[in-house]
């Protein structure tokens, strides 16, 4: 199927020479198993308690001393007003999903099959050249519409591609058409039914389509990382968003705000090329509004990701960032523990 980058380039007489690269696998995800979800005994976060993320009250306005260099262009209480705005719109109701909508709402769907249905998707963001927040995007649709809607094995892939496509034409310059993301699926349902679970996704999200996800505060907190820690900024932002998107692959991150998992995502990068060194200082602290007490059970979550100790059988995140263009962050060795000192309280 031409796209439309191709058809643009025939029609101005460019020719592109592309390097031969194997063909991405187009795969129907009907046939879904009713797994639990895989978690290898000795895992270090044995908590089953329901979290619902609450937001510190306590949270201060950050200070003028953190590094705003990001950000030379706007004023700096444009920049604090901007993220207090953003902590307030994460913790609204209607923006968030149910942390156990697969125990309460849904009769079929698994915390694997979410799991399945999100691997893929990174393969599928990766294939059309999607940004990191269309992903994260199209995630966050899909939970809140698994929160108010039971969706079937068979409708599941579809819900998917759904919410990508919705997310491609809210994030996306020169987003794929519906015409795509038939044919990602090999063609399993037609662009009459993506269009009609589009309308639908639309209607239970009530077009509440713009919402903070981990990425939105990502960036920021990787900034203040990467200004109090001798580590290539590159290798911080790399880090980050890998395990930022290993979070998406485990329905108990759910119970955190998207704040909570980008702040824990610094925490363990940090962590990750500096063992020995604390990973959370006071400007990180006083920037995102969390002590590294708060941290604590998210940051281990995620380090049960990374060290295969959780979802280990789905690979699109891990095989995406070992590629050399992403410094092969997935690749880099880490203590099989966090240590308790480094969530006291300094």
């Amino acid at each position: 199927m031409e796209t439309r980058a191709a058809a643009k380039r025939k029609a101005n007489g460019v020719v592109l020479v592309q390097k031969q690269h194997p063909k991405r696998h187009r795969v129907a995800l009907a046939e879904l198993p009713n797994l639990p979800n895989l978690l290898v005994p000795g895992s270090q976060n044995t908590t089953k308690e329901k979290l619902h993320g609450v937001k510190n009250p306590n949270v201060k306005k950050p200070s003028s001393t953190i590094n705003l260099s990001s950000y030379p262009h706007i004023d700096e209480s444009f920049v604090f007003d901007i993220y207090e705005y953003l902590h307030e719109m994460e913790m609204q109701k209607k923006r968030r999903p149910m942390v156990d909508y697969i125990e309460k709402v849904q009769k079929v769907v698994t915390p694997t099959m979410r799991a399945m249905l999100v691997d893929w998707l990174v393969e599928v963001a990766e294939e059309y050249k999607l940004l990191p927040d269309t992903l994260h995007l199209s995630v966050s649709y899909i939970d809140r519409v698994l929160s108010v809607n039971p969706v079937t094995k068979s409708r599941l892939q579809l819900l998917g591609v759904s919410s990508m496509f919705i997310a491609s034409k809210y994030e996306e310059i020169d987003p794929p058409g519906a015409e795509d993301f038939c044919n990602i699926t090999d063609n399993s349902y037609d662009k009459a039914e993506v269009v009609e679970m589009e309308a639908d996704i639309l209607k239970f999200l009530k077009f509440e389509m713009g919402n903070p996800t981990v990425n939105t505060f990502l960036r920021r907190f990787a900034d203040v990382a990467s200004g109090n820690q001798m580590t290539p900024n590159s290798q911080i932002e790399f880090l980050g968003c890998y395990l930022a998107e290993l979070s998406l692959l485990d329905y108990d991150c759910l119970r955190f705000l998207p704040s909570i998992v980008a702040a824990s995502v610094v925490f363990l990068s940090r962590f990750i090329i500096s063992p020995e060194v604390r990973p959370w200082t006071p400007s990180l602290s006083e920037c995102s509004g969390y002590k590294s007490t708060e941290l604590k059970e998210c940051v281990l979550i995620l380090h049960d990701l990374y060290m295969l100790r959780k979802a280990a059988s789905f690979k699109a995140v891990r095989d995406k960032y070992k590629q050399q263009k992403f410094k092969c962050v997935a690749s880099l060795s880490s203590p099989p523990y966090v240590p308790n000192c480094y969530f006291e309280d300094q």
